[in-house]
């Protein structure tokens, strides 16, 4: 008997005999419900027999049959109301399991449980309940295969990726038929979230409105994605509206995970806790560094993969910088807690960023992951991994500390069809089309591809995405375009210098420019003018309205 927890509530499992009873009630169980017909297998014991056992350990035992297939609305009310009048927790059983979780399943969703929370849990358990979306995205009611909308092209997100993918099409077929799916009022430029808590970009200048950015002509619902079927290509949208499409383009960022960080949501923007991966704290990290004048500013760094690898060190680069010229840094600890082992993750660009570690006097401390802060206390503790795997706790203190969450793919998409092992969106690195389901394409932060995650990556995606979309339609060229895996890094190691890294897969270094003009491997102001004075006008003007500045995509041979 393998018993697989559900919720607090509820836990399932296949068949179970009377002898397997004693063993519910030492798990502490305190009820049992059978949803398998009585005679549906030749070996199957009968549910009176396992009743009579389970009231002589003082069990409740209940009788729900339900038909393998024909799971109804009746069932999963009857199911609910069991759980509700039953003392809790619950085992409930059937030939394998699925019934019984699609009984919950449809019950949650009509008591108005969020699909994805509701797929995750299943899925958490062994248990696949995409094939029954639609049902429990409809409140556990059977839902009608209706159509609420149509698009040749659906995108399902409005961010850097998503807006940049539709121009991109358009500038090759303005006559496509795109929509966007988005529930987003604001788009965010959020490379210049490092210069707002640098104290250099003012934050207003990082925000537009999303309808000022939706391309002519393309169409946009401004409603959250709740579930995929690819296999019908539609789209669930929350309240059981259904899109279909043609092609399918997921564009949906990740997840910034502050639950993942025991008491961090309760201090975020107070008690000198901060972070640049937010558009209301950045300014609060600026504030914090001009008014640090002596103690201990902590940095720190979550496992990958993140977005913008670099921009945990950026912080701690621009706020020592400006501890340096105010001449408070002799007075200042600064101590960066990373959970990888390296500064940075390709090699060339290590020497010139640990020149100004060692300018900074930072303390590196590698294999550390912050699991849990007191805001209050001025207390952080991390896991630290030692060189034979074990782990242990490390408690320090702080004044101020700039936190990077840790980082997962958006729920709705780690519990999709479409989803790898890891939950991203399961793409080939290359061409960027879907593994398993044709006329399904990712790009940027929610696809599986192993570059590194940057506004520059999703750049160079976007055009390749359009252009293998256009030609499996049937409006493109012979060739595909195909991705190296470019990525961009503008680490800012101080105010008016930049360390432009740029590199594919492998760690294959990719300049933009000649070496004369900017050698990336060391610091460069010509490369802050870059991420300064060009880099917001070629992402507003460029990027997200098809022009594809450098960034034309290669062809396969």
């Amino acid at each position: 008997m393998e018993i697989k927890r559900i919720d607090d509530r509820l836990s399932v499992s296949a068949q179970i005999g009377p002898d397997d009873v004693p063993a519910v009630a030492a798990a502490g169980f305190r009820s049992i419900i059978a949803n398998r017909p009585d005679g549906e297998g030749g070996d199957q014991p009968d549910f009176a027999a396992i009743a009579a056992e389970a009231d002589r350990l003082g069990l409740k035992a209940a009788y729900l049959p339900v038909t393998s297939g024909k799971v109804g609305d009746d069932e999963a009310i009857a199911f609910d109301r069991l759980l509700n009048e039953l003392p809790g927790p619950a085992l409930a059983y059937c030939r394998t399991g699925t019934r019984s979780t699609t009984l919950w399943s449809l019950a949650q969703g009509a008591a108005g449980t969020p699909l994805p929370d509701i797929l995750r849990a299943a899925k958490a358990a062994g248990y696949d309940m995409n094939g029954v979306a639609r049902r429990i995205a409809n409140k556990g009611k059977v839902a009608m295969d209706v159509v609420d909308a149509h698009a040749e092209v659906v995108i399902v997100g409005g961010g850097a990726a998503g807006i940049a993918v539709a121009a991109s099409l358009k500038a090759r077929k303005p006559d496509l038929d795109i929509a966007i799916i988005d529930p987003a009022e604001v788009h965010y430029y959020q490379p210049g979230w490092t210069m707002v808590g640098g104290g250099v970009f003012d934050p207003a200048s990082t925000a537009k409105t999303m309808a000022s950015l939706i391309p002519p002509g393309v169409r946009w619902f401004k409603a959250a994605v709740a579930a995929f079927e690819p296999a019908k290509n539609a789209v669930i949208l929350e309240g059981c509206r259904v899109v279909t499409y043609r092609a399918l383009v997921v564009a949906a960022g990740l997840k910034l995970d502050w639950a993942g960080i025991e008491g961090l949501q309760e201090t975020l923007g107070r008690n000198g806790v901060t972070s640049n991966y937010r558009y209301d704290l950045a300014p609060y990290t600026w504030e914090l560094v001009q008014s640090l004048k002596r103690g201990r500013a902590v940095f720190t760094q979550p496992p990958m993969p993140i977005k913008c690898a670099g921009a945990p060190q950026k912080a701690l680069y621009l706020s020592a910088d400006h501890w340096h010229r105010q001449g408070r840094l002799n007075d200042i600890r600064i101590d960066f807690f990373n959970a990888g082992a390296v500064l940075f993750g390709v090699k060339d660009y290590v020497p010139a960023l640990m020149a100004y570690i060692e300018r900074y006097g930072a303390a590196l401390r590698f294999q550390h992951r912050l699991t849990r802060i007191d805001g209050a206390r001025r207390r952080a503790w991390f896991a630290r991994t030692e060189a034979d795997g074990s782990t242990s706790t490390v408690e320090t203190e702080f004044d101020m500390i700039h936190v990077v969450p840790p980082q997962v793919a958006p729920d709705f998409v780690r519990v999709s069809p479409l989803a790898d092992a890891s939950g991203w969106i399961d793409v080939d690195q290359g061409t960027l089309r879907h593994k398993s389901f044709a006329g399904v394409y990712a790009l940027g932060d929610v696809s599986s591809t192993p570059n590194a995650k940057t506004a520059a990556a999703a750049r160079k995606q976007a055009p390749i995405v359009a252009h293998n979309l256009l030609r499996d339609l049937g409006h493109g060229a012979a060739a595909d375009a195909i991705y190296d895996g470019y990525g961009s890094c503008p680490l800012t190691v101080e105010r008016g210098k930049i360390v432009l890294a740029e590199f594919g897969y492998g760690g294959k270094l990719l300049p933009s420019f000649p070496a004369w003009l900017i050698d990336g491997r060391k610091p460069s102001h010509l490369a802050w003018l870059l991420k300064e004075r060009m880099l917001p006008p070629i992402y507003w003007k460029a990027m997200l309205r098809g022009r594809e500045w450098l960034a034309r995509p290669e062809l396969a041979a």
